[in-house]
């Protein structure tokens, strides 16, 4: 298991991909001394024996109640047993983990009060693979992720349950099996792990890092699209987009016009051609993929600073041992976000949706209806186009934002909430009902290319063809689709056709993809 250096506060969207990618992070140990002291802080602030709010008070509308010295240990575990309260399916291992690394990388940053053997509890469970298992329903993105991280915090107490390498089995078995204790936790410390944003920013992370696979997939089909309607190339000409000024556009242009480039099937038709424009599912990929591009790179930019943020509250300084009530919880940039990624997604399956249904269209494409030699006794990719629209659609729906959304809780003391969780939790769902379009998509402009044989494309995407047929031949006679599909999907899912065309940069939302 590769291991990563983390720098709380100054992490990277490279690092954060490496870790929901598989990568074990360890914390950075010059932050040690700023836990430290932050936990030294609380101390004194707890000796002072004044209210402040979650060190010895109630919380939410019951911050008033004064707790007892005698009681605050109780207090941090209570808040932890009462706040699990998550329902629905568990959240992916893989997001789990990243969850779990933003946290200790924002109690790292020496503002929350929480000792060193916590953040290193957090640290050894990741090491070990010991994750908890966390219901994904239950946040409204304000007062913190307190559901899912309440769940997560009380298997670090002993209670709830793990997924480990050997299976789900109760957290005390887990931690016995891998060396691990259940920590008692501090003043503060209850508080500060279950308040602050770290399970919608992973999930907005996770929908980040798969949407930028999804983009520059969706590139590759569409050139290969293009090239199998025997579209033109000329909408993709740099001065077109200079004019413009949009960076994504720009880009997006540059990839397409270098993914064809060297195509013998755009050259035979270069010439004579009747047709004046191509329809605007070809003529403004350059428009609608950079657009989408520009909306996924002002998301990557908010996440990373949300990533590298502290959320929880209240905040500890140890220059003056103040503790501060504030809203850092409130995860409204994560929810704005997500809600981009959403629009993305959504644009970018729309778009493919609409090669397909041009390319099974012999007014438009002038190939065989459907794309199969004997139109009639077959059906072809009749259905396999439906299916496309039936996902897109359902996109469409999802993609309503979430961020327009609040209701009140905590008896009205938490009046305006951002449902940041809802917002990126859709994504992943949206992005696998796009990644199928594209899957589709691939599968029908390969087929259509192989009516223009002898014919090539260009070696690019020649590239991805021969990656295609490797597992998917040619389809002559109407066979059991869904195999095709699935072989298809998982070509798009896994990255093979950005890494098929790894001759052409294609454009990437935060550094090099992986």
């Amino acid at each position: 298991m590769t291991e990563l250096v983390l720098k709380p506060g100054n992490a990277t969207l490279a690092d954060w991909r490496a870790i929901y990618r598989g990568a074990t992070p360890v914390l950075d140990p010059s932050y040690k001394a700023a836990i430290e002291a932050s936990a030294k802080a609380v101390e004194r602030i707890v000796a002072k024996g004044e209210p402040v709010y979650g060190i010895n008070t109630g919380f939410g509308k019951l911050a008033s109640v004064r707790i007892p010295a005698a009681d605050l240990e109780t207090l941090q575990r209570n808040i932890v047993l009462s706040h699990a309260a998550g329902v629905g399916e568990p959240m992916p291992v893989a997001v789990a983990r990243l969850m779990m690394a933003l946290k200790m990388a924002s109690l790292a940053q020496g503002a929350s009060g929480v000792r060193q053997q916590t953040i290193d509890l957090l640290q050894k469970m990741l090491a070990n693979d010991v994750i908890p298992v966390v219901p994904a329903q239950g946040s409204v993105g304000a007062s913190g992720d307190l559901a899912p991280l309440s769940h997560m915090t009380a298997v670090m107490i002993g209670v709830g349950e793990c997924f480990t390498p050997h299976g789900r089995v109760p957290a005390r078995v887990a931690f016995a099996s891998h060396g691990l204790e259940p920590v008692i936790l501090g003043a503060k410390e209850g508080l500060a792990l279950l308040n602050g944003t770290q399970f919608s920013t992973a999930y907005a992370l996770a929908g980040l890092f798969e949407a930028e696979v999804l983009y520059q997939s969706a590139l590759v089909a569409g050139a290969l699209s293009t090239d199998a309607a025997k579209g033109s190339d000329a909408p993709f000409d740099p001065r077109i987009h200079l004019l413009r000024k949009h960076r994504g556009q720009i880009e997006t242009a540059d990839a397409l016009r270098n993914l064809m480039a060297g195509s013998a099937i755009r050259e035979s038709h270069r010439v004579g051609d009747e047709r004046v424009q191509d329809p605007y599912c070809l003529r403004c990929q350059p428009q609608v993929m950079g657009a989408a591009l520009d909306v996924l790179r002002k998301a990557a930019d908010t996440l990373q600073t949300e990533a590298n943020g502290v959320t929880d509250n209240p905040l500890i300084f140890t220059e003056d041992d103040t503790a501060l009530s504030g809203g850092n919880f409130h995860a409204e940039p994560v929810a704005f976000a997500a809600d981009m990624i959403a629009l993305a997604v959504c644009e970018i399956g729309s778009l493919s949706e609409r090669r397909i249904a041009m390319l099974v269209d012999p007014a438009l494409s002038g190939m065989p209806a459907f794309l199969t030699p004997k139109p009639g006794l077959n059906s072809g990719f009749m259905i396999p186009q439906v299916t496309a629209a039936a996902l897109v659609s359902e996109n469409k729906q999802k993609a309503y934002p979430a961020s327009v959304d609040s209701i009140p809780t905590s008896a009205n003391q938490e009046d305006h909430v951002s449902m940041a969780a809802h917002g990126a939790r859709r994504l992943m769902g949206m992005i696998e009902n796009a990644t199928a379009v594209i899957g589709i998509e691939l599968l029908a402009a390969a087929q259509g290319c192989d009516f223009h044989q002898p014919l090539a494309s260009s070696q690019p995407l020649e590239a991805v063809r021969k990656v295609l047929r490797s597992q998917v031949p040619h389809l002559d006679d109407d066979r059991y689709f869904h195999p095709d599909m699935e072989k298809a999907i998982a070509l798009v899912r896994d990255g093979s056709l950005a890494k098929a065309t790894e001759a052409v940069k294609l454009p990437a939302v935060s550094g090099a993809a992986a």
